[in-house]
């Protein structure tokens, strides 16, 4: 889809790392490669601008040349809290954006055609949201945000403390659009040291069967 809509692309990385015992998992290596940079090269060519969301101290992502936006809810709201901080960036910064793709920032794998399919679903379908699945599962963090959604957002984070995604995104008609899950499934994330080893299998083009 050639005429889809100028977005930004927002680069999830404010999670605490627990299940990979602390640390930043998109400063890990899968390929010799850090896994933000894999994401940073996959996003970058499908959106007119990207920007990194994470918490602490954003000089050890100044490698990576993007800005850094801290959460502007307090207390590690969760990935809702990323999107929120995303979509008001978007608005101070590129006012002419009224779109918003987030990812994950440990997942290795994005396809090139992400922000292309979730705009073409959306607007095929009439829909306020998109969302990517693969192998029958939704990934709720991997989507499609109007950046006017932001009032909305930060009242349910605020005032009504939702912290799950698709509990927010429920009250809105999303599309789903569907991508396959072999051989590679392209939102495989690295959460655990295990995971971490199975994406070096799949770098290398050892994928387990």
């Amino acid at each position: 889809m050639t005429d889809a809509p100028p977005t930004l692309g927002l680069i999830l990385a404010g999670g605490l790392s627990r299940r990979m015992g602390g640390g930043d998992k998109p400063l890990a290596r899968v390929g010799g490669v850090a896994i933000v940079d894999r994401v940073i090269a996959a996003l970058r060519p499908q959106c007119a601008s990207l920007v990194l969301n994470a918490n602490g101290d954003p000089a050890r992502f100044a490698a990576q040349g993007l800005p850094v936006v801290a959460d502007d809810v307090p207390g590690f709201a969760g990935p809702l809290a990323g999107v929120l901080a995303g979509l008001d960036h978007c608005a101070r910064a590129h006012p002419q954006i009224a779109w918003v793709v987030s990812v994950a920032a440990d997942s290795p794998f994005l396809p090139a055609d992400l922000a292309a399919r979730l705009q073409g679903a959306r607007i095929a379908g009439g829909a306020r949201l998109a969302c990517a699945a693969s192998g029958g599962h939704t990934h709720p963090v991997i989507g499609l945000w109007p950046v006017d959604l932001a009032a909305d957002l930060r009242r349910a984070l605020v005032e009504e403390d939702i912290r799950k995604i698709d509990r927010f995104t429920a009250r809105y008609p999303i599309a789903t659009v569907e991508w396959p899950a072999t051989p590679v499934d392209p939102f495989f994330n690295a959460n655990t040291p295990e995971e971490l080893v199975e994406a070096e299998r799949i770098a290398a083009g050892e994928v387990s069967r």
